[in-house]
């Protein structure tokens, strides 16, 4: 199905295609010394975006890029959207019968075209002018935009081979985001280990006390608020970059469905990462999994959560053999990624005692999450039972609530055992018996006795 973003997109990528296409023929001609009205492929001016509404345009825009940003894009992209206009770049040297060392590329695995390489850029845009090609090495710097927003960059290359040798590598976002005129959700995988946290209740819905309400607003400020706060407040300059926050306190009360629902209230996708699909045992294998979800991240404006955080942000060992050494470092390498993302983490934990003391003293802030006293209990119990059930007259919710310290996430696993009881008797009307057997179930778990 065409949509108007698309329709949009295909008509400025079209005339950013003839623009490059317009480039390569330049550099050819200028080249091999031959008449083309121009003497310099800077000369060749790039379509206008002014008055542009499609979403290739509003990121040009929107970051001011110039010509060279520009290029260097559309040559990253060419590979997946027109191949064919790379082709020029695999004629053969007449004399030595291999490509020519000065175009760079190379091939894929499975793709049989020209796959550009930095050289590929260097080539076209600056030919014999060395100092151009030391200007354009700034686009691949750390400090470029490219690489602060994760868009485009040079593949890693083998030790002692030449830097631009790497292949350009443009995102799957700005890849997306160029065609389609979206991002799509990423699917949970080895290389993206998270999965999208999502839930039907409301922020009403939510039973905690009136501390952690004020704490979670503070959250929540600093999502709506953060570019005011750091850029238009100029607090970039004293402030971390990001926002992270430690859930703690018991199972079941409530710190996944308050990280879901934090999300939900503030139109912020929240990705659960699941640290048992990150960790490897394998050495380099668990920081390359981490880069690739934190790259990926990166300037989205999602929420991430992790849970359990424990397993992995515990108090670090000492080094007695190399497996020490390299627990301490994929911790190391997990907490530079946090401290250096720009968007909100939130580590949730059973045991706050069990996280070391020096990652604690990294949180902007702290929230406990304690087990419900009486009256948040009757609450839960209250609102956990549908509208179309009838609780039998015998059922004293208060009472219920009074007699068993358990949580939310508890209370809520007995709900569903009374009504499943409910549906075998094929009745509405749930019985005092039907929920304290699911209490009793419940304490069995926990090597508790009634």
């Amino acid at each position: 199905m065409v949509t108007e973003k698309i329709r949009h997109n295909a008509a400025d990528i079209a005339a950013e295609l003839n623009w490059f296409r317009k480039i390569l023929e330049v550099r050819s001609k200028l080249n091999s010394k031959e008449e083309c009205g121009f003497t310099d492929v800077y000369q060749v001016e790039p379509p206008s975006l002014t008055n542009s509404k499609s979403t290739f345009a509003l990121f040009i825009n929107k970051r001011k890029f110039g010509f060279e940003e520009r290029f260097l894009l559309a040559l990253a992209m060419v590979p997946h959207i027109k191949p064919e206009l790379l082709d020029m770049f695999m004629a053969k040297n007449r004399n030595t019968q291999q490509v020519y060392t000065e175009f760079g590329g190379r091939r894929g695995k499975n793709h049989s075209g020209f796959i550009p390489t930095g050289e590929t850029a260097m080539f076209i845009l600056a030919g014999n002018n060395l100092q151009r090609r030391f200007s354009i090495l700034r686009a691949f710097d750390a400090s470029h935009v490219f690489s602060k927003e994760n868009l485009l960059r040079l593949d890693d290359v083998e030790s002692g081979e030449p830097m631009l040798s790497g292949a350009l590598l443009v995102s799957k976002e700005v890849q997306e985001l160029f065609t389609t005129g979206e991002y799509s959700k990423p699917v949970f995988s080895l290389e993206f280990p998270a999965k999208l946290l999502s839930t039907r209740m409301e922020w009403t819905d939510l039973v905690i006390t009136d501390h952690i309400q004020k704490q979670l607003r503070q959250i929540e400020t600093w999502i709506l608020n953060r570019d005011i706060l750091m850029k238009e407040w100029g607090m970039e300059k004293y402030l971390r970059p990001g926002f992270k926050v430690l859930f703690h306190g018991p199972p079941g009360t409530g710190k996944t469905v308050t990280a879901s629902l934090l999300g939900k209230k503030t139109g912020r996708d929240v990705y659960r990462i699941d640290l048992s699909q990150t960790v490897s045992k394998y050495i380099g294998e668990t920081e390359k999994n981490l880069a690739a979800l934190f790259d990926r991240a990166e300037n989205k404006d999602w929420i991430l959560f992790f849970d359990e955080a424990d397993a992995l942000f515990g108090k670090r060992t000492n080094t007695k053999d190399a497996h020490d050494r390299y627990a301490n470092q994929q911790v190391s390498y997990l907490l530079q990624r946090i401290e250096d993302h720009s968007g909100l983490v939130i580590l949730a934990t059973n045991l706050k005692d069990n996280i070391d003391d020096a990652f604690l003293r990294r949180f902007q802030l702290m929230v406990y999450f304690p087990m419900p006293g009486a009256d948040e209990r009757t609450r839960l119990w209250a609102e956990g039972f549908g509208r179309s059930v009838v609780l039998n007259k015998d059922v004293d919710l208060k009472k219920i609530a009074r007699e068993f310290e358990i949580s939310g996430g508890t209370i809520m696993n007995v709900i569903q055992h009374a009504m499943l009881n409910t549906l075998e008797r094929k009745s509405n009307r749930v019985l005092n018996s039907d929920i304290i057997e699911g209490v009793k179930r419940e304490y069995s778990k926990l090597k508790r006795t009634i």
